[in-house]
């Protein structure tokens, strides 16, 4: 099947696991972003180097993201996400409450708001899969910022789908939450200062009991829900229940 791929946060953890599993079926195009460079150089793969917290670098690449072609398939994934400054109110620089909007919250909305525009009257199948965390339904202090604009998505995630069904374009949402994985932002939050997060050694021994499911493994979760789009009924999904 003739399909194309469109994944953000491509540059480690989960999202580079989601590159290297897609890239090894010739029949993918993919479109890798990030604010990295990659390592990747396949005949398979577009990797575009882009700030996801630019406004202005999003949007100008936005007609060579989203490619018009003969796809069977089309998927928007939404995997780019920032832990943000973990610290109390009042201890939080106004940049980094700022930043965190932009790209855990404003950045996928354009894209989806881009990916409907483009391919709504596209008679293929459409999937949307906004990374999400259990977080957006927690009170976790220090995390105000991760958390609200985490259930910011999942709302975005679910008007997407109330949309999409109204207009009978076929278009399928799912804000998916992949557990706790160890990535680049686990180490982040393993660096926090203990007068900002109450739970910092709840997730110090997450770590050390080996309690952290790999990217690989959220990956492959992530692909099962696209592969299985059709039995899945809520928007709003956890891997650890699949």
């Amino acid at each position: 099947m003739k399909s194309l791929f469109i994944i953000t946060g491509t540059s480690k953890g989960i999202g580079e696991a989601l590159l290297q599993l897609l890239s090894n079926n010739n029949e993918n195009t993919i479109i890798s972003i990030s604010r990295s460079q990659s390592n990747i150089s396949l005949s398979n793969v577009t990797h575009f180097e882009i700030d996801l917290g630019s406004f202005d670098q999003l949007v100008q690449h936005l007609d060579k993201i989203f490619l018009k072609d003969d796809f069977e398939k089309v998927v928007l994934i939404n995997n780019a996400g920032w832990i943000g400054e973990i610290n109390h109110f009042g201890k939080l620089s106004h940049k980094s409450i700022s930043d965190i909007y932009k790209i855990n919250t404003v950045a996928p909305a354009i894209l989806m708001n881009e990916y409907f525009r483009h391919y709504a009257d596209l008679k293929s199948i459409k999937i949307i899969i906004n990374i999400s965390s259990g977080a957006a339904e927690k009170v976790i202090d220090g995390w105000s910022g991760y958390s609200s604009t985490k259930a910011s998505l999942n709302m975005l995630s679910k008007i997407a789908q109330a949309e999409a069904d109204q207009a009978g374009n076929g278009i399928k949402v799912f804000a998916v939450s992949p557990g706790v994985v160890d990535t680049e932002m686990q180490k982040n939050i393993r660096s926090a200062p203990n007068s900002g997060f109450s739970n910092l050694e709840k997730f110090k021994n997450l770590k050390k009991q080996n309690n952290l499911s790999s990217p690989k493994e959220a990956a492959e979760k992530i692909l099962q829900v696209i592969s299985d789009y059709q039995k899945f009924e809520s928007v709003l999904l956890d891997v650890r229940k699949i």
